[in-house]
């Protein structure tokens, strides 16, 4: 068939249809020509004028997620907010994202079971790099303006999302919801007894949320 004039369709076709064959038959089970017998009349070679593989195809996934969810950067030309409300709202909007968009659940969920792969779990720690890299901007601003406590805003931001985004997978460190739900509050836990406050009612309740809609 003649090719799609439109090739950033092309390639939204081929992520959406994959990523639905990766939650229903498994990342694993899933080989190109499955992808491509359900891409509606795209070609093979179609998929392969984008992709080399179906790894590939998973980095984009996670790319266009992480692309979608920068929500510190968004905040950061937020004018009128202190360096504390900002991170709130990062946080905060970032959770809500999660919550409301099912593909984001889909992924993390999946990330969970692809966690053994090398490549997926390099994706990951780069994702939860950048997430900490942005989160201490945040911070930085509110140590300068008074509104968060004095201390290493690049520390803090690299400790927050290591426990967030590592130790909370139970891939790496198997656990129950309820233990889930556990190690939650104790990442409260220890950054207010560090003086870092910033997990509030509203905070918790989506974190908590989120979790809930991840299989384990």
């Amino acid at each position: 068939m003649p090719r799609n004039k439109y090739p950033e369709e092309t390639i939204k076709k081929i992520l959406d249809t994959s990523l639905q064959l990766f939650i229903e038959k498994g990342f694993e089970q899933t080989t190109v020509l499955d992808i491509v017998d359900n891409l509606g009349g795209l070609t093979r070679g179609a998929f392969y004028h984008h992709f080399k593989s179906k790894d590939e195809v998973m980095e984009a996934i996670f790319a266009r997620i992480s692309k979608e969810r920068d929500n510190f950067n968004d905040v950061m030309s937020m004018k009128g907010l202190n360096g504390q409300e900002k991170l709130k709202i990062a946080l905060k909007t970032a959770l809500n994202a999660n919550i409301e968009n099912e593909q984001r659940v889909a992924v993390t969920s999946l990330a969970i079971s692809l966690l053994s792969n090398p490549r997926f779990l390099a994706e990951h720690i780069k994702g939860t790099q950048k997430d900490a890299e942005s989160m201490a901007e945040i911070l930085a601003d509110g140590m300068a303006d008074g509104s968060i406590k004095k201390g290493n805003p690049k520390h803090i931001a690299e400790l927050f999302m290591i426990l967030v985004n590592v130790w909370m997978m139970p891939n790496i460190f198997p656990s129950s919801k309820d233990e889930w739900h556990q190690k939650a509050y104790l990442i409260e836990e220890i950054f207010t007894k560090l003086g870092y406050d910033f997990i509030d009612e509203e905070l918790r309740t989506l974190f908590h949320s989120i979790m809930d809609t991840i299989e384990v």
